[in-house]
Order: structure tokens, then sequence, then C-alpha cells
């Protein structure tokens, strides 16, 4: 198998076994313990190593990896890589069983930009976080994720409605309920129940007692996959953001050891990233000030300086995947920036700072790409059209760090299935494993 399909196949087996947040930091966590990270809570003392690699999660759904390197950490600065671990998907609501007609359904919330149409006619599975009594009245949490397809949503069909291609609209309250099974009786659908079970039957959680929360999404079961007649592309789900994750972990690893780096995943970008797991919380600022206290040789009173030492010799790269210029619809992209797929990574600019890049980072990273010899593209929204936004902007403002936004182009962008190059995966991963690399 050659680098790039092992790389895709990587890619594809990582996104089928992530279907939430909470499930992709899991896999990130698990790959970094076996490239020889460790694993840091925040409600215990830190003593950081030079030289050594660690992570630390928040919420089950943000993760923070990093290696100090081997030199002075203040005088270096870290290279840091950020992607976010969430996607736009239909959340189950707290009160969710719905019995209408025999049908019984779950309520659903709309999380994020989603774009609703293709969410029709397709086979659903369920995942997420579980909290649940145990017998002994201890709180504990699991993960779930029924895999198989138990769920759809049908369309109405059009001899219903004769304007469907043309004037139908979706009502999120209404239209958007997915059915799960027949019922002859309205209280025969207890969905708390049928999560319980599943603890006991799937995950052996006999001493589970009650479904106290849960945080769940469904989500596409087909399976990620190379598709094209010479293999161009990659449909799945959640590219956006879980290629930048999956890349940016793999460009950690197998970047060189003796260069301080720090690769950052963070929850709920897609609804704008205010929360503790957010990239507008305390979570990236928070690590790097007890990395800072950690290793500072100077006093305590200097340990503010040294934080600030640390940022300003530091770099991101905020990785989100951009939007490549469309073959049906070539009208929406400005026509000097209108990136394409298989080409390579983008380099994204606008004006109002919806994206972070300015001439400094900018250069900074073209001279990067020319250097490695891997294409860069450009990306500036119309003029006439709003800029959507990254974690760029978010943690540049945060903490005062130079910034640059990158991502693959990518079709169909917050639909239920995305389309990604084959190729760019690979020209990816060879930025940002120069750029963790260099000195």
């Amino acid at each position: 198998m050659s680098k790039q399909k092992e790389l895709n196949a990587g890619l594809c087996d990582f996104i089928q076994a992530s279907p939430t947040p909470f499930h992709a930091v899991e896999n990130l966590s698990k790959e970094l313990i076996k490239a020889g990270y460790n694993l840091l809570h925040e409600s215990d003392a830190w003593h950081i190593e030079p030289g050594q690699g660690y992570f630390v999660c928040r919420n089950s759904s943000s993760l923070i990896a990093f290696r100090t390197g081997d030199g002075n950490l203040q005088d270096s600065g870290f290279k840091i890589v950020g992607a976010h671990s969430d996607s736009p998907c239909l959340k189950v609501k707290p009160q969710a069983a719905l019995v209408n007609k025999g049908y019984a359904q779950c309520g659903v919330e709309v999380y994020g930009g989603v774009l609703l149409n293709p969410w029709f006619d397709r086979d659903l599975s369920l995942a997420g976080r579980v909290h649940y009594k145990h017998k002994s009245g201890d709180v504990a949490p699991c993960l779930i994720d029924f895999e198989k397809a138990i769920a759809s949503i049908p369309s109405l069909a059009i001899h219903l409605d004769r304007e469907a291609n043309s004037k139908r609209s979706i009502d999120k309250q209404k239209h958007l309920a997915p059915v799960l099974l027949q019922t002859s009786n309205n209280n025969d659908f207890d969905f708390n129940a049928l999560l319980l079970n599943f603890l006991h039957e799937n995950l052996g959680l006999i001493d589970a007692e009650k479904i106290l929360s849960y945080e769940l999404s469904f989500y596409d079961n087909q399976k990620a996959t190379v598709i094209g007649m010479k293999e161009e592309f990659i449909a799945s789900a959640r590219l956006d953001n879980l290629l930048s994750c999956y890349l940016g972990l793999q460009s950690l690893i197998a970047s060189n050891n003796d260069q301080p780096a720090l690769l950052v995943c963070s929850d709920h970008e897609e609804v704008g990233s205010v929360s503790a797991a957010g990239a507008a919380g305390s979570f990236l600022e928070a690590v790097i000030e007890r990395v800072t206290e950690s290793l500072a040789s100077e006093a305590s009173g200097k340990q503010q300086e040294a934080k600030r030492r640390l940022l300003e010799n530091s770099i991101l790269i905020s990785v989100d995947n951009a939007h490549g210029i469309h073959p049906n619809y070539p009208e929406k992209h400005d026509q000097q920036h209108g990136p394409i797929l298989n080409q390579g990574p983008v380099l994204k600019i606008n004006a109002n700072q919806g994206y972070a890049s300015n001439s400094e980072t900018s250069a900074l990273l073209e001279s990067l790409c020319a250097e490695i010899n891997v294409p860069l593209q450009s990306f500036v929204v119309r003029s006439d059209m709003a800029c959507g936004s990254t974690v760029g902007p978010i943690i540049a403002a945060e903490l005062g760090l130079k910034t640059v936004d990158l991502g693959v182009p990518t079709l169909a962008m917050h639909s239920i299935r995305e389309l990604a190059g084959s190729k760019d995966t690979e020209f990816l991963l060879q930025v940002l494993t120069a750029f963790f690399s260099k000195s």
C-alpha cells in the first residue's frame, strides 16, 4: 500500500470510529499513548520534564497534546496547530421520546450550521456520552455508539408536494425527528429505558440503574471511503474538521521531537467556541501557563513575563477545511481565489478578520511550502458574501499569537457527507510535519 493510501485508510478508520467529539478525543488519546505521550489531568499537580510529551483533555471533548523540546521553551516558543473536534449534526433533546401515528421518534436540536437536506433518507446511527446512576449511588459517564443503522428521517413523497424540488422548506421543529421504530401504544416508547438496556447488553454495565443525562448525536452510518474513477476523492461525514485533527496528530508524532510543539483540538467551534472546552475558553492558556510555571527558571515573580515571552515566540497554524470551488456553482467564488481539490492546501485570508492570516504569517507559510515543494492555494471570499471563521482569530485575540489559517479544499462542507481530495491529505501532512519540525 502506498503512503498516500495508507494515510487515507487511517483517516477513514479514525472518522468512522469518531462519530462524536467524545469519541474523537478518546481515539486521539489512544494514539498519543501509543506514541509515548503521558496523560495529565487538570486537577493534579503537574511535573513537566524537558523533552517529554504530554496530553490533557477537558470535558472529554477537547484535547491538547504537547512536547517541550530540548531547548529553552521561552526563547523558542511553541509551534502550534489548532483544529476542532466537533461537526454540525442533529443532537437529541433531553426529553426525546415522541410517538406520532404509531411511529416512535426522537426530538432533535440542530447543532451548528447544518446543511439539512442531505440528512433525509439516510441510514442513521446514534452515539455520544451518557451519565448514569450506579447501583452504589455513584454517578458515572460512558461513551456509547450503536454503530448499526437504527433510524431514518424519511422525505415527504413528491406526489404529496409537487413543488418539493423548487419550494420545499424544512421546519427544524417539525420535519427532522428521526423514526426509530413502530409502537402500538404511546406509552411503549421510553428512550431512557432504551439507553439503559444498551448499557446493560452492549457495554456490560449491569450495575447501571438509571440514565441521568446524555449528549447524543445522530450520524450517517455510511462509512468514510475513497471514491472516484482514479480514487481522487475522500467521501465522508465530519471531514470538517476531523481530517485536520487526525493529520495534526500524525504530523505531531512524525515530526522532530527536539522541537517544542503543541496540538489543540477544541470542541464547540461550530457554535462559536464560547465554552469551557471551546477555543474562546481558558483551556489553551491554562495549559501554556502551567507548562511555563513548571519549566521556567525565573523566580516566581517572573512567571507572567516568561509566559508572555513564550507566546510572543510561538506561532499557530489554524487548520480548518476551506471551500473548494464547485464546478456547478463557480459564480459563488472570487474567480482569482477558487481552490481546487488535489492541488494543495489553502491559505485563507479575510480583511475583516474572519481568518487570522496576515502578511507576516502568510509569508512564513508560503516560504515553508516552497521549501518542501508543496503547492499552496489561496481563498478569499467574494466581496459581496459573508465569510466563515475558524478557531484562528479567537485564539489569536485571546493569547496574542501570530496566526495563519490553512485548510484542505472541500466540497459540500457541512453536509452529512463531504468531499475532499485524496492527494491533499498527504500535502497537508507534509506541511504540518515540516512546521512542527522547524526550529
